[in-house]
């Protein structure tokens, strides 16, 4: 499941897409500042001015790096005697695009330190993709954190490559991600779909996980989203679930939900692109705690312009049971047994509910709730981003890395 932001960054993927295409496999430090020119050019054609180079918030650098005023540092412990600096701490240390098989390149880049505490961030959706913000969960200073779009996702190739594209398939990946890494263990931090992928690679490989931090957590069960769609959407937004159904022709609102997935992976345009647009429309207002509006517009899932694509994903995951066996997360919980845990639970989500993280709990004997209130679903919501770092931060220190 995905937010508002991820949604609202999710259109601007093409753009850091070009732009990562033009720094390659280099670093920053190796940049001309023709990039910066280019970054600029780029944010004014979209209208809006460029978005500043800056750092966290407090929590997540390190006190090192305050020190220093302007938070720069070298890639790694030793590069910190050479000539030149980071200018942003956050920016890439390496970026490529990795093969992984099937005709499937998957795009990664890692941050932080190469001597630093071994990390992985997993994205939501399934389908949208990591974005900027989400390096800024690690402190750059103690982390070497690898970020990564999953199968037709984000920048990876082919883009929306539904093909050989399932849960094995990513966890899969992720040993192939962290082998070329070299990386004995890492600590794997994931949010709503990122959480049922982080839960499912854990019980897959556990001797690989030194620790997990989970946001919004999603199991991968039709029951949560029947809960979401087709009782928390009437019972909160009843004009907006009747918009919901109005989409689809009449004879298919009996089983709403399977009657999306086929109308969004229909290949006729005029059938998948307002079955797409509202489906991404309704679960963004789903995810926002205070959302702008709270109905359909007509006008716009009927529009030309360009379709989100994780709706897409979603149904090609949601209509195969997210690739697991029924409540498969739950039952196997035993296997993460001797893995500690930190999950962050925004009090009002509403598409990954406290009750699920809690059930959860119950059955991970090293794990913690830790409820945010006055928050919902996004990792930008207020509350939740520090909280995830400073989950992130702790769990560290408590696996003595």
């Amino acid at each position: 499941m995905m937010s508002a932001t991820e949604q609202i960054e999710e259109r601007n993927g093409g753009v850091e897409e070009a732009e990562t295409r033009l720094k390659g496999i280099l670093t920053i430090d190796y940049l001309a500042p023709d990039y910066y020119a280019l970054h600029a050019h780029i944010s004014k054609s979209r209208k809006r001015k460029p978005l500043p180079l800056t750092t966290a918030s407090p929590i997540a650098i390190s006190p090192a790096a305050h020190r220093r005023g302007t938070a720069i540092m070298a890639p790694d412990a030793d590069a910190g005697k050479a000539s030149y600096h980071r200018a942003d701490p956050f920016m890439p240390l390496t970026s490529e695009w990795l093969s992984v098989g099937d005709g499937h390149e998957i795009y990664v880049e890692s941050i932080g330190r190469q001597s630093g505490i071994p990390a992985v961030y997993l994205h939501g959706g399934p389908g949208s993709g990591c974005q900027s913000g989400h390096r800024r969960l690690f402190d750059p200073e103690r982390f070497h954190a690898v970020l990564f779009d999953q199968r037709g996702a984000g920048r990876s190739h082919p883009k929306g490559g539904r093909d050989h594209n399932s849960l094995p398939h990513l966890i899969a990946d992720m040993e192939v991600i962290r082998a070329k890494f070299g990386f004995e263990h890492w600590l794997v931090v994931g949010g709503s779909w990122g959480a049922t992928l982080a839960l499912a690679y854990a019980q897959v490989h556990p001797e690989r996980v030194s620790g997990i931090v989970l946001r919004a957590t999603f199991l991968g069960t039709r029951a949560e989203l029947d809960s979401a769609f087709l009782k928390t959407l009437p019972l909160l937004y009843p004009a907006l679930y009747d918009d919901f159904l109005g989409v689809l022709p009449a004879d298919q609102r009996a089983q709403p939900l399977e009657a999306y997935w086929c109308r969004i992976l229909d290949a006729d345009p005029a059938v998948h692109g307002p079955a797409a647009r509202a489906w991404g429309a309704t679960e963004r207002i789903l995810s926002e705690h205070m959302p702008n509006r709270a109905r359909l517009d007509p006008d716009a899932l009927r529009s030309g312009r360009i379709l989100p694509s994780t709706p897409f994903m979603e149904a090609h995951y949601f209509r195969n049971n997210c690739f697991m066996k029924p409540d498969q997360l739950m039952t196997e919980a035993d296997k993460l047994a001797e893995i500690p845990g930190i999950i962050v639970q925004g009090r009002y989500d509403l598409l990954c509910p406290p009750a699920t993280s809690h059930a959860l709990e119950a059955r991970w004997p090293k794990s913690q709730v830790r409820a945010i209130g006055g928050a919902g679903h996004s990792l930008y919501d207020p509350g939740i981003r520090d909280a995830v770092m400073k989950a992130i931060a702790d769990l560290a220190s408590s696996i003595g890395t």
